[in-house]
């Protein structure tokens, strides 16, 4: 079974960074595409930033030129470095993968999730 586990999450200052981590664990076969969602209170999910094995990366217009998405495959990690965030980057962030076994479906398996707070 594939599980996803988020950290690097927490409360900062407006104009500081953060470093979120999404470690994959399980059999997943290919990785096709792997993002970042986040929510807010009272808000939809929506995603913030996701790449595939082409090597196509998108951003949402909210976050690009602060945001970066990146992945390791040796440590069998997933990252997002968050530079200059602000308060309307407050949200719950999920690590979302799409993957294929050898001859199977595509999945999608979620994280639980990890809190951003950004505050004065």
């Amino acid at each position: 079974q594939v599980h996803l586990v988020e950290s690097g999450g927490g409360t900062v200052q407006p104009g500081r960074s953060l470093r979120l981590s999404c470690e994959v664990s399980g059999n997943i076969g290919s990785l096709d595409v792997w993002g970042w969602h986040r929510q807010a209170p009272g808000k939809e999910r929506e995603l913030v930033a996701a790449s595939n094995s082409g090597g196509r990366t998108h951003y949402a217009d909210s976050v690009k030129d602060r945001f970066t998405i990146s992945r390791d495959n040796d440590k069998n990690s997933i990252y997002l470095q968050m530079n200059d965030l602000k308060p309307e980057d407050t949200a719950v962030y999920f690590c979302n993968i799409y993957h294929t076994l050898s001859g199977g479906p595509q999945r999608s398996t979620w994280g639980q999730g990890t809190q951003v707070t950004v505050s004065s």
